[in-house]
Formats: structure tokens, sequence, C-alpha cells
């Protein structure tokens, strides 16, 4: 909101316009130590194997491997990760304000076509010097990812981003099957979806297996991708995960589509399922 070269008010004018410290303007927020990096790396890991780990097993299970850390430091390096253990029953803690609790649709549902559902995600993508986040936007019945975003923040635009160009290459599904994170509950998302007659569908809290095929893809994708490299620049992350997708779309055997790949299922089932229309083609 602070414009340096304003022809006419000062940076020290501006901030007390704006009503916040010159100080704040001039702050530069520190990253993560190599410490903690490598920490966050290591949880990461665990927690593709154990993603009912909360904190407290968390904890003991770094503690048990050699590290002096304390619950207080892994819940705020898990929260900086977006990772949400899976609970044995549902987490009946009050959602924050203004979050509208929406139903799970997709219990007992049968979806044997393309469109008809979708989901999203958001995962942690380390790098030797720091981390992002990346989100995809993937169709449940095909495993076909449809779009993604990476970005340095856990704000919901890169996730509307997401979705926006999904929808215009791809058409709206019917359905959205995301968690309650705030992303997704926030009112860009929300309001997209609405706007574009989808029925919007929520995990229940702490349930990743409500969303399953696209945590098995971060699963795919950070064994096959993210955890043999080391990048040293966000340009070099999104060039490499734009490699892996590609890939995993028109190439990687998927045993659940009997070993064809996501994309040339996608485009089958869709030829069938809209035999009249002229489709559109996207990569």
């Amino acid at each position: 909101m602070i414009e340096p070269d304003h022809p006419q008010l000062s940076i020290g004018q501006q901030c007390k316009l704006l009503s916040i410290a010159r100080s704040s303007y001039y702050y530069e927020p520190k990253g993560e130590t190599e410490q903690n990096l490598g920490l966050m790396r290591q949880i990461d890991e665990q927690f593709l194997e154990t993603p009912f780990f909360g904190v407290r097993q968390m904890t003991w299970h770094l503690r048990n491997d050699g590290h002096l850390v304390n619950e207080k430091r892994i819940r705020r390096l898990m929260r900086l990760m977006g990772l949400m253990p899976i609970y044995q029953k549902p987490n009946t803690s009050r959602p924050a304000k203004g979050h509208k609790t929406y139903p799970y649709l997709l219990r007992g549902l049968r979806v044997d076509r393309p469109n008809q559902v979708w989901c999203s995600d958001i995962t942690y993508l380390p790098m030797r010097r720091g981390f992002l986040y990346l989100v995809a936007i993937m169709d449940w019945h095909t495993r076909k990812v449809l779009s993604w975003r990476i970005s340095n923040t856990l704000e919901a635009d890169f996730c509307v981003e997401a979705l926006n160009e999904a929808i215009h290459k791809f058409g709206p599904p019917e359905i959205m099957n995301t968690d309650q994170g705030s992303q997704f509950t926030s009112f860009a998302w929300t309001d997209r979806l609405r706007r574009s007659a989808v029925r919007i569908s929520m995990d229940g809290k702490g349930r990743f297996l409500d969303n399953i095929f696209v945590e098995r893809l971060w699963r795919s994708l950070k064994y096959e991708c993210v955890y043999l490299h080391a990048w040293e620049t966000g340009s070099e992350t999104k060039a490499a995960i734009r490699k892996w997708m590609t890939f995993y779309n028109h190439q990687r055997p998927h045993s659940a589509l009997g070993g064809k790949p996501p994309a040339l299922v996608y485009w089958q089932r869709h030829d069938i399922n809209q035999p009249d229309q002229q489709v559109q083609r996207v990569a």
C-alpha cells in the first residue's frame, strides 16, 4: 500500500496515514534456520508414512531420533507446513470465526465419470534454503491433475488462480471436495465455486482420508521428484514440478486405471460421456 516514489507523501507520512510504524515498512522477515528447515524436511517425510502423528507423537519421534526439540517448536513448524493429522474421531473444536461448514458429499457416492468430482489440497515443498507451497486441482475419477500453482505463502490467492485455470480449461465440475483449510473456506474460493454452480464438499476436520487420491499424488510426487533434489530457487522448483506433472498426467502408468496414464483415461471417458459435443483438448 506504500508507494516509495510518491510525489507528495514521504514514506513516513504514508505510514502515519496507515497507522503503522515506519519500522514495519523496512522490516524483512527472517527465514527459518537451517536446523528448522532440516526438521521440517524430516517432519514432512515422517508425516507421509504416519499421517496420524500429531504434535506430541512427532515430537517424541524426533527426540528418539536424537533431536532436542519441544512440542511448542514442532507445533509451530507443523502449522507453518500446513500439516493436519488424522483423528480417529471427528474433531469437535469450534471452527474459526466466519467459517461456514459444508457437508461431505462423497460418502456412498459412485464417482464414474470425469468432471463429476474434483478435489484439491496443498502440500509443503522443501528447498535447499527455504520452502514453498504447492496446490493442485485433481479430477477424482481419472486422477488427472487439471492445474497447479506454487506460492511462498498460504494465502488463498494461488489456490483461486489454480481453480480459475482448471474451470477455464475443462469447465466446472459437479462437486469440489477439499479439507477445511482457510484457503478453501475463504470467500474468494467458495464464491468462485458458487458462481460456477459447483456443489461444495468438505472433509471432516483432520480426516485426510476423505481426500485420499490427492494425498496419494503428494506421496508419489515427493518420493519420485521432490526428495531427489535440493532446489535453490523458486524457478528451479517450478520447472521441476511442471516436468513431473506432465510425466504424471501423460506417461506415468496408474494401477487404478489399468496401467494407463490419467490424461489418456480422462479424455477417453470424457468423450464417451459427451459424444455430441465438440471438445477442446487441453494438456
